[in-house]
């Protein structure tokens, strides 16, 4: 399974959540799902609600099942996934929508993964996450790159998410901060491979450095100078 959740209501019991991107149908899938269902259950206790997120309307189709294992007339067991599809999931086209249900906004962009939109709903999707703290953004940011799988715009987000930093400059997002520490890591590793020694206090002022212009003029010094120092020192 791609993701399993448990889930605490504030009223009633719990129970878990299995997630599952599924792109196009698959043979042997309804087994599959079949024994992950009776496995969660069988190890946890709980109810299992099994959910499909399918890419277009045949997938959804076929993936609402029942998935039956029988003999002959009688059904020993029955799995029917709750699926998630163009039919039943809008496509997201306000920001505001990604700030208040981040779930249904990363559902949205699989589901909507191959519509001619697709590319545009991923910058709006990424443009919402500004607002999330880091542990958000980083689960839903993960969850939304395993679910596009092999899709064409898969590259298209991981290059948003990358590059939000730019857009967003020193607003703490998970974003910039992946985006600086690179810059910062691409310092220190062009030192070593030049042999310049780099002391502990000059390695802290750079892994710490939040500013994006000025991490940047000390990677293009860090190509011709002969000693750390030389960083912060202009010619």
């Amino acid at each position: 399974m791609d993701t399993v959740l448990k889930v605490e209501p504030s009223e009633g019991d719990g129970f878990l959540i299995a997630v599952e991107a599924q792109t196009a149908p698959a043979p042997d899938k309804g087994f599959s799902w079949s024994y992950y269902v009776a496995h969660l259950h069988a190890k946890y206790g709980m109810p299992v609600l099994l959910v499909a997120v399918c890419k277009n309307r045949p997938t959804a189709s076929w993936a609402a099942g029942p998935f039956e294992c029988r003999v002959r007339t009688w059904t020993t067991q029955s799995t029917r996934p709750f699926v998630l599809g163009p039919n039943n999931v809008p496509e997201i086209t306000d920001e505001s929508v990604v700030a208040r249900q981040p779930a249904l906004a990363t559902f949205s962009a699989i589901v909507h993964s191959e519509s001619a939109n697709a590319a545009a709903t991923l910058e709006l999707l990424a443009r919402g996450m500004r607002s999330f703290d880091k542990s958000t953004a980083k689960y839903w940011c993960e969850w939304l790159e395993v679910g596009l799988e092999n899709t064409r715009v898969r590259e298209t987000w991981r290059e948003l998410e990358k590059m939000v930093a730019t857009y967003f400059p020193g607003r703490g997002t998970l974003f910039e901060e992946t985006y600086l520490e690179g810059k910062a890591e691409s310092i220190l590793s062009v030192l070593d491979k030049r042999g310049i020694p780099v002391p502990e206090a000059t390695r802290d002022r750079i892994t710490t450095c939040t500013d994006l212009d000025t991490l940047t003029l000390w990677f293009d010094r860090s190509l011709t100078a002969t000693t750390a120092e030389d960083l912060f020192t202009d010619a």
